[in-house]
């Protein structure tokens, strides 16, 4: 076991495949050799999904200071106080205070120091959305958790499986705003929190970051298009003047080629898709959603609810391993 702090496992949508996922590797927590962890959330919904998949483990309720000393023995539940009865893949606005409360609480007891590293399983949005819930997503809703005298960090999205890592500059937008939302700011603010973070929590020394092109073939000098000439390319000039080791515009058509992608320890792609197709290639069901940015780990499964999953005993817990041991060696 590493650390004296509990990581810290925000349970996410009740009628999904959070809880399950939770469970399964809980009850393989020694054949794995995982570190503590605390989840936040529902000790008894966790009690009766575990029941459903029959996982015969011991569920008590905990707070992070405790955690670390009952994980052995039981799975510790730091408790929020919301009523939500154990119905996999029906969803109901009644579990809106409990997913939010669970990331609030969590979130709070990480910024505390009481618990390492932060990692959410998945929420769905439309659920909270109707319960008043006013921000795009998790990330953004951590982003607001970390405001400081009135500064509130930029959190940046990366997708990681072992050596391969990428960053989408722009994340859930429209494909037709993306053009206009490409600006070398973008670009600047977005690399530096990267290659800052990479060499942070990663501990790599001076991290080699791709930067791809917009249009195919990188604009092709401006023959299919004007922003690597007029936009990307000069913000990657700026880098290099900072001393960040920023290489690009490259073709997105050949820069996910594994032998060119290892060549750099991440890349920043400028859209969704872009960046989201090759690492979901690669790693469908291990690879792990990595917020930069915050004051904190957090780290997140890649994929969502999957609610036709939750309950059945099938949903695979690969991407929330590797999750929680990716939490654990940042933290």
């Amino acid at each position: 076991m590493s650390g004296t702090a509990p990581l810290a496992l925000s349970m996410g949508e009740p009628a999904g495949v959070g809880p399950d996922v939770i469970v399964s590797i809980y009850a393989r927590r020694r054949e794995i050799a995982l570190s503590p962890f605390a989840v936040y959330g529902s000790a008894a919904l966790l009690a009766s999904r575990a029941r459903r998949l029959g996982l015969d483990i011991a569920i008590q309720e905990a707070t992070p200071e405790t955690a670390v000393g009952i994980f052995d023995r039981a799975l510790p539940v730091v408790p929020i106080e919301a009523e939500v009865d154990d119905n996999p893949g029906m969803l109901s606005e009644a579990s809106a205070p409990l997913v939010i409360g669970a990331i609030k609480k969590a979130a709070a007891d990480v910024m505390a120091g009481s618990a390492r590293g932060l990692v959410t399983a998945p929420i769905h949005k439309a659920v909270l959305y109707a319960a008043g819930f006013a921000y795009p997503g998790h990330t953004e809703f951590l982003a607001a958790l970390c405001e400081a005298d009135g500064e509130t960090p930029l959190p940046v999205m990366m997708l990681a499986h072992e050596g391969h890592r990428v960053v989408p500059l722009t994340i859930h937008v429209p494909l037709a705003s993306v053009p206009g939302l490409i600006t070398a700011d973008a670009i600047l603010r977005t690399a530096r929190i990267v290659a800052r973070d990479l060499a942070e929590r990663f501990g790599i020394e001076k991290p080699r970051l791709a930067i791809a092109g917009l249009n195919p073939h990188a604009g092709e000098d401006g023959m299919i298009g004007r922003e690597e000439l007029e936009i990307i390319g000069p913000a990657i000039a700026a880098l290099r003047a900072e001393g960040i080791a920023a290489d690009g515009p490259h073709s997105a058509d050949t820069i996910f080629h594994p032998p060119h992608w290892r060549q750099f320890d991440a890349v920043i792609a400028m859209y969704h898709d872009q960046a989201l197709i090759p690492i979901k290639t690669l790693a469908f069901d291990s690879g792990v959603n990595v917020t930069l940015g915050l004051p904190f780990v957090r780290t997140s499964p890649d994929h969502g609810t999957a609610l036709e999953l939750a309950g059945t005993g099938k949903a695979s817990d690969a991407s929330m391993l590797a999750a929680i041991r990716l939490a654990d060696r940042m933290a």
